[in-house]
């Protein structure tokens, strides 16, 4: 059988589809950067890339506080263009602007057990983090699901992920495959979903500020996108580093020292960066002058997304007007697959 899908599912001519998005729980920041931003925008020259903005699935956990999605949506999309995402080459979608989405979650949900979402590591480490217990939210606990729909409604063939968002996108294949046979093909001889394909990222997760494992707006340790240089130098100036390098003077530790991950994500002189380890290890380099230094390297980095988000600030009606024409756009790939589910189903 093929698996290159029906016709709701093809990229542009060569360049094959991608899916990727956030949840606008927040402004982006400099873990989104390193984890996810730079590859889209490499990845818009050669694909064609749909970007989701997740705010049904920001609502799993933001139920009471919907407020907060709707003010971040405009920031988010601020976030986006500013990176670099070019709205002639990227279509942005609004997922609750395509209620197509919603169905095909509820067809596919048969084809997922509770066991798989009950061992879907992410999902386990999140009801953890928010300390749901017992009182997970359903809309929560079957999110993973509501993903497979939104890869499959779009016909993603690729999709970016870091190693922890493995399972999310092994669960989406699993559930192609098992469509796929008990309802394919198509009218077409086509299978009825794309089985999509993991692009890693390359970038290792980035710490927070204050050095725990993971940077996270509901957490306070992020640096944003948009954060003004005196906000981006009080931030990086207090910044955990070694706790047992008191004086320059001592030899440092290079190991799970924050200063030191956000040089290797965000320097581009690597031996330059691993000088500077040698030197801190060696003792006689002290956590101001580092710190001084990255913020050089993030200054360097940050200024020209700064300089187009304010750009773009300056007509915020375009910017959403980009949202809604995209999300159109998305609503009509959406519906095509979700009639070729539907004909596949009944």
């Amino acid at each position: 059988m093929s698996n290159t899908g029906n016709g709701a599912g093809q990229g542009t001519g060569e360049r094959p589809r991608v899916l990727t998005g956030d949840r606008p729980t927040g402004r982006l920041h400099l873990g989104h950067l390193a984890g996810s931003l730079r590859s889209r925008v490499a990845l818009q020259d050669s694909h064609e890339v749909f970007v989701l903005v997740a705010d049904v699935q920001g609502l799993t956990d933001h139920f009471e506080r919907p407020e907060v999605l709707r003010r971040n949506i405009p920031e988010v999309m601020l976030d986006y263009l500013g990176a670099g995402l070019d709205p002639a080459r990227v279509t942005f979608v609004q997922q609750s602007g395509v209620p197509e989405l919603t169905e095909l979650t509820v067809y596919l949900l048969n084809l997922v057990t509770v066991s798989k979402l009950r061992q879907n590591p992410t999902v386990k480490t999140e009801i953890a983090q928010k300390g749901f217990g017992e009182a997970v939210p359903a809309g929560f606990f079957i999110y993973p699901a509501a993903q497979v729909a939104d890869i499959t409604a779009f016909g993603a063939q690729v999709v970016p992920v870091g190693e922890d968002q493995l399972p999310m996108l092994e669960l989406t294949r699993e559930v192609v495959r098992r469509f796929n046979g008990l309802y394919g093909p198509a009218a077409d001889g086509t299978d009825v979903l794309v089985e999509p394909q993991a692009l890693l990222s390359a970038s290792p997760r980035l710490p927070g500020l204050d050095g725990h494992a993971k940077m996270g707006k509901s957490l306070g340790n992020a640096a944003y996108l948009s954060d003004p240089p005196d906000e981006l130098r009080r931030k990086v100036m207090g910044m955990f580093t070694d706790p047992a390098h008191l004086r320059a003077a001592d030899p440092g530790q290079v190991e799970g020292n924050p200063v030191f991950a956000y040089l290797d994500a965000f320097d581009p002189d690597a031996a330059r960066v691993q000088a500077l380890k040698d030197h801190y290890c060696a003792g006689g380099l002290g956590d101001v002058k580092v710190k001084r230094h990255l913020l050089d390297v993030l200054d360097a980095e940050l200024t020209p997304i700064r300089e187009r988000r304010a750009t773009y600030a300056q007509d915020p009606q375009a910017v959403m007007d980009l949202l809604r024409g995209g999300t159109q756009r998305g609503r009509e790939i959406a519906a095509q697959t979700l009639a070729q589910v539907r004909a596949a189903l009944f």
